[in-house]
């Protein structure tokens, strides 16, 4: 009996008088993403320039500023001759982005501040710019670089410039 009583004492020392439920209602609800910006870990996707290259393994993403908008050129590359390759105008609206390479392949994909993902299902006429089975779907790519020059540079397999200003 004097265990449980010594036991009990010392339990109720630990208490700071609130009820387990109501200690997390004082948690923040900031999500961990808004966390990581406050505090200067992760960049702000609202407040970071889309210009630059893009890369994941082989693949390729550019986008160069052209008068009031963007330009945009891309490029998935699965060795033998298999992938795609487009060009076009990208547009913004806080982490969303709307990629227009022409003739009904438009969609919108999503920007964190570093990376770039494709949705994982693309138009259908996304295909006419891809060999054999490759596709668009799924495209991810990190920032490796700022520089609107190796953006405007970035050539597909094939030799092709996608940034380059029409003019």
């Amino acid at each position: 009996m004097r265990r449980t009583a010594a036991a009990l004492f010392l339990l109720a020392g630990c208490s700071d008088g609130t009820a387990p439920g109501d200690r997390n209602a004082a948690a923040p609800t900031a999500d961990l993403e808004t966390a990581a910006i406050e505090r200067g870990l992760v960049r702000d996707p609202a407040e970071t320039e889309i210009a630059g290259l893009y890369a994941r393994d082989g693949d390729r993403l550019c986008i160069v500023p052209d008068g009031y908008g963007y330009r945009v050129g891309a490029y998935v590359d699965y060795g033998d001759g298999i992938g795609c390759s487009g060009s076009g105008r990208v547009s913004r609206a806080g982490d969303t982005m709307r990629v227009e390479l022409g003739e009904g392949c438009s969609f919108d994909a999503e920007f964190d501040g570093e990376r770039i993902r494709f949705p994982g299902q693309v138009p259908g006429a996304c295909g006419e710019r891809c060999t054999q089975r490759a596709s668009f779907a799924g495209f991810e790519a990190t920032r490796l670089s700022e520089s609107e020059a190796e953006a405007a540079a970035l050539r597909d397999p094939r030799g092709r410039q996608l940034c380059a200003s029409e003019g």
